[in-house]
């Protein structure tokens, strides 16, 4: 007889809003009106994505229904005009900067401790990965947090294409560098570019994925196009967006954050609302969209499929 074990993000089928309410690609797009344009906060007209990307016809693609929510998902029309990317500027309302990224063409370095050290062109990429979309929490250091359909694939695909040596323990990874159209990377006293590391335990759990499209489509600019991680039981400056470079090193990294000041920002940031950030509370969140305020749950409500990466690293800061 087979037993279901289910995992402690799902919820009953009759619990979960409709899928043809909020995924049919066709009525949504209709949903944003004939001129293609979707009105964010403050009059910024996002553009809708780019009908020639070259990969817009890979999308949408098969929801994972073993990833669903305990919540509703967060509308595309809130989370594209309110985001963190720092090479853009230090405000939320970078949407509008982050359209002059160029993101073909786009290649993406695998090196260090591998046997297939590699230069792969992102589309190159996509054909090789299976892709498929997850519903996801994201909890923000700033006591924020959003319910987002990422679609990409588990980070674990990738770390087979690379071919980790046994020494490899971390895997260490790096975003763009231009300041010619990134504003932001002008500022000299951030250590850019962008890094961020993982241990290989938490490289290959299951839930940490590798990020190339949102709301059914391409990924829009500024969540970090064309590639981006996506770690739901961290908080989300883990996440880092637009990679170019995955390194794999018997070395720990030390993250974008953690370098600029240690005692705020940690390697690990791992969700808990015990342990609060050095300057508020994070004992609850509020929910972008709504007036609701929530309890931060530990791991951010993943705790059964993570918590077991931390079990003997009681000395470790692994909370910020």
């Amino acid at each position: 007889m087979n037993i279901i074990h289910k995992r402690s993000w799902e919820i009953p089928e009759s619990a979960a809003t409709p899928e043809d309410v909020f995924w049919n690609r066709r009525r949504f797009l209709a949903g944003l009106g004939a001129s293609g344009l979707a009105l964010g906060a403050g009059g910024f007209a996002r553009p809708a994505f780019a009908e020639d990307d070259p990969s817009a016809k890979l999308y949408p693609v098969p929801r994972n229904e073993a990833f669903t929510l305990d919540r509703d998902v967060t509308p595309e029309s809130v989370t594209s005009v309110y985001n963190n990317f720092y090479e853009f500027g230090s405000h939320k309302q970078i949407a509008r900067a982050a359209q002059s990224l160029p993101i073909r063409p786009w290649s993406v370095v695998l090196d260090g401790m591998i046997d297939n050290p590699q230069t792969i062109d992102i589309d190159d990429l996509l054909a090789k990965m299976p892709l498929e979309e997850r519903l996801y929490r994201h909890r923000c250091v700033e006591a924020w947090s959003m319910a987002v359909p990422w679609s990409g694939f588990q980070l674990s695909e990738l770390v087979k294409l690379a071919g980790p040596k046994s020494g490899a323990r971390y895997v260490r990874f790096e975003t763009f560098k231009n300041p010619d159209v990134a504003s932001g990377q002008k500022q000299s006293w951030y250590p850019w570019p962008y890094v961020e590391g993982l241990t290989m335990e938490e490289a290959t759990n299951e839930l940490t994925f590798m990020v190339t499209g949102v709301y059914g489509k391409p990924l829009a600019k500024q969540f970090g196009a064309p590639l981006r991680l996506a770690l739901p039981w961290k908080y989300g400056f883990k996440s880092i967006k637009s990679i170019v470079r995955i390194s794999f090193t018997n070395e720990r990294p030390v993250s974008f954050w953690e370098e600029i000041q240690a005692s705020e920002y940690g390697f690990w940031a791992n969700v808990n609302p015990e342990v609060p950030h050095p300057r508020w509370s994070q004992a609850s969140e509020r929910v972008l969209g709504t007036d609701e305020r929530r309890d931060t749950l530990l791991y951010n409500g993943y705790e059964e499929q993570v918590a077991y990466l931390y079990k003997n690293l009681q000395d470790e800061p692994l909370f910020m």
